[in-house]
């Protein structure tokens, strides 16, 4: 009994299929992942900016714009680092459903065209980031589950008691032999929503300065997916013998940190100090311009608007000493 209570669960099966069919639809729980994550993530971040006193309805609207161009960073960053696995039938590189998404190149396409649109519609730019960023990381970490179904995104073999079942054509060549591996995709999807809940904590406890919760979560996320990656058996684009996403992570890393280390020494300026800047600005810019129009309409200008040069006060001068000549001339034609 015993024995069979070990062999029951010392490992986790992979689901039997990708996909949900209903009667003519057919779903993939691949993409299934993806959108409950984005809704989960909206829905966390409409709470948040309602809490700051924001219309949670913005955050709807943000999405609209974030996530269609995060979907497009994911495949194009995919395709990028990946390119030789398309050569010969790149086609295949639109088929999304199949998976390959390269999560850093969503998030940077979603945080920047996110940023643009909360800027340009005149939202708080710092509340909105302190909002929105918590829910991605827990994003992450449901759309993850979909490479639970497309089996893929494990890691070296394992006989760990949570060790992963992987059907024999889902498994690297040089471990075709191997029945169970790492889950990676579990593990990377258990540090993202400890990531979330950490970056929830420090903002409710003001410990964070505006804008600062945007690199602590890119660093954040730059730590779990380089441990990860290096987990990870699936084949991968190298640079100087060492995977894409380890550099990335990295870069992330040292950013993140460096960036926030920034903003903590940075003097705090608040969306009102930096409004009434701006107003302060376009206030001595209207008063300069006040003042320009008045010294030059002034009517104790000797040179006047229309003479900057003083011309007018020239030929004024010219006239008068032609007329003094002229009583000259006739003074002394009367004295002849």
């Amino acid at each position: 009994m015993t024995q069979i209570s070990l062999a029951m669960f010392g490992s986790i099966p992979s689901p039997s299929t990708d996909r949900l069919e209903l009667g003519p639809l057919t779903f993939r729980f691949y993409g299934l992942m993806i959108a409950l994550g984005v809704l989960a993530a909206v829905e966390m971040g409409r709470r948040r900016w309602a809490e700051r006193g924001g219309d949670p309805d913005d955050v709807i609207e943000v999405a609209k714009w974030a996530v269609p161009a995060g979907l497009i960073g994911t495949r194009i960053y995919h395709v990028a680092t990946d390119w030789k696995s398309y050569q010969g039938d790149w086609l295949r590189a639109f088929e999304i459903w199949n998976g390959g998404l390269g999560i850093p190149g969503g998030l940077a396409a979603g945080v920047i065209v996110g940023i643009w649109y909360v800027r340009r519609r005149g939202w708080s730019l710092p509340d909105m980031v302190s909002s929105v960023i918590p829910g991605i990381p827990v994003a992450q970490a449901i759309g993850r589950l979909g490479n639970w179904f497309n089996q893929e995104v494990f890691g070296r073999p394992t006989d760990v008691p949570w060790a992963l079942e992987i059907e024999e054509r889902f498994r690297p060549a040089e471990f075709a032999d191997e029945p169970t591996f790492h889950p990676t995709f579990l593990y990377e999807a258990l540090w993202n929503l400890g990531l979330a809940y950490f970056l929830i904590r420090m903002d409710r406890a003001g410990k964070l300065k505006p804008w600062q919760m945007l690199p602590l979560w890119i660093a954040g996320y730059g730590v779990g997916r380089f441990i990860v990656e290096g987990m990870r058996s699936d084949p991968a684009s190298l640079i100087l013998g060492i995977r894409v996403n380890h550099w990335v992570s990295g870069i992330a890393v040292i950013a993140g940190i460096a960036w926030f280390w920034w903003l903590g020494r940075r003097p705090a300026v608040t969306d009102a100090e930096e409004e009434s800047d701006a107003e302060s600005e376009e206030s001595d810019a209207a008063s300069d311009d006040e003042d320009g129009r008045d010294g030059h309409n002034d009517p104790a200008d000797p040179a006047g608007s229309d003479d900057p040069d003083g011309s007018d006060g020239e030929l004024e001068s010219d006239e008068s000493d032609e007329s003094d000549d002229v009583d000259s001339l006739i003074d002394a034609d009367d004295q002849g």
